[in-house]
């Protein structure tokens, strides 16, 4: 969830910060030759090999990433972007903004729903630098739409020697739909129809620390490695750790299982109910009025706090209400307790989904939910 501190880190990413913060580490230091060495270089190798591109450069964000992408390579000159991709996400983050920001200059062509190859093909004149393609992390535009393939803008970005970049946004390693996560874009995908440079997020979908993430073709990567921005951006070794570690984990083919935001996907149905059962007999057990009512219902998962607004995957939810306070109420007290317990209200009860609880957490929230009938 974006407001509640991004993708939880695997047990791997935790340990790899430990170390990593408990003393001096190689963060730019080559043991081979005993001299200064490249800041990232084993996670830039490794998303280089993952996605199949030939180079990579991690910042400390993917808004950075995007600055850095537009004001290295079209800067004072024009970027191409569909109107219908001119986003805005949390925190008043707007595409538009920050490529005013990076020093291109921003020209839009189509319609909200509606853009065509030609109407890029029209927009380009000397001056044009760029095509640039968004994806719409946190919304879905449906019904009378087209837009041109990725593909189809890299053959008429290449054919007019300009660059293309897609930011991808939350971005994904592994195609997500056996998860029921359909339409994320997955990197090596997007390398393979010939984006000259991608960028996405390293703390949401991949499930590691925050980081900016970008990768593409080797002398794109340098220039922006080059680029006197690049300093202010880099990540520092904590987040470089727990990326790292992430990594390492899909290279292994160890991610559904090791990466808690990934695990949390793939949960069934079946085994989220299994658990709110067990947890159900736990917590009558362990209550001494009845003051707190509960049962399983039917429900839908959240995903990403917005970032995937069109995928809710079935669930079994614990449903709590109170005797003697109102939802509303019940809630608060629950956002009180020690560690806070933040759930949803639904038909006048407050809700509960063991899909974002992980097993090692169950305990503390049987305390919580105690608690709150003392």
């Amino acid at each position: 969830h974006t407001n509640l501190g991004r993708a939880p880190l695997s047990e791997s990413s935790r340990r790899a910060i430990s170390e990593e913060a408990a003393g001096y580490c190689t963060l730019e230091y080559d043991t081979e030759t005993g001299s200064r060495g490249r800041r990232g270089a084993r996670a830039e190798e490794l998303l280089a090999e993952l996605t199949g591109a030939e180079s990579a450069l991690v910042v400390n964000n993917c808004a950075a990433a995007a600055l850095l992408v537009l004001a290295a390579l079209s800067r004072d000159g024009e970027t191409i972007v569909s109107r219908g991709e001119l986003i805005e996400i949390g925190g008043d983050f707007r595409v538009p903004d920050v490529m005013a920001q990076s020093g291109t200059v921003m020209v839009e062509v189509g319609t909200t729903n509606r853009t065509r190859l030609s109407d890029y093909e029209r927009a380009i004149t000397e001056r044009t630098r760029l095509v640039l393609r968004v994806h719409p992390s946190n919304y879905r535009i449906v019904g009378f739409t087209s837009a041109p393939t990725l593909a189809e803008l890299a053959r008429l970005a290449h054919e007019r020697n300009l660059f293309l970049y897609e930011d991808a946004g939350s971005g994904a390693l592994l195609d997500l739909a056996p998860f029921g996560l359909a339409g994320e874009p997955v990197i090596r995908d997007s390398i393979a129809q010939g984006a000259d440079v991608v960028t996405f997020s390293g703390d949401k979908l991949l499930g590691a620390a925050q980081a900016g993430l970008v990768v593409g073709r080797r002398e794109t990567i340098e220039r922006l490695r080059r680029h006197p921005l690049y300093r202010a951006l880099r990540a520092d070794k904590l987040a470089l750790a727990a990326l790292e570690a992430t990594l390492e984990a899909y290279r292994r083919g160890d991610a559904a299982r090791e990466v808690p935001a990934l695990r949390m996907i793939a949960a069934t149905r079946e085994r989220i109910e299994e658990r709110a059962r067990a947890f159900s007999r736990r917590l009558r057990e362990r209550l001494s009025s009845d003051a707190l009512t509960f049962e399983i219902v039917e429900g839908r998962s959240a995903i990403g706090g917005g970032s995937a607004p069109t995928t809710h995957p079935p669930t079994a939810l614990l449903a709590l209400a109170h005797t003697s306070v109102s939802a509303s109420a019940l809630d608060v007290k629950l956002r009180h307790t020690q560690p806070p317990v933040i759930a949803r209200i639904l038909e006048d009860r407050v809700v509960l989904d063991l899909r974002t609880v992980a097993e090692e957490e169950e305990d503390e929230l049987l305390d919580a939910l105690a608690s709150v009938c003392d």
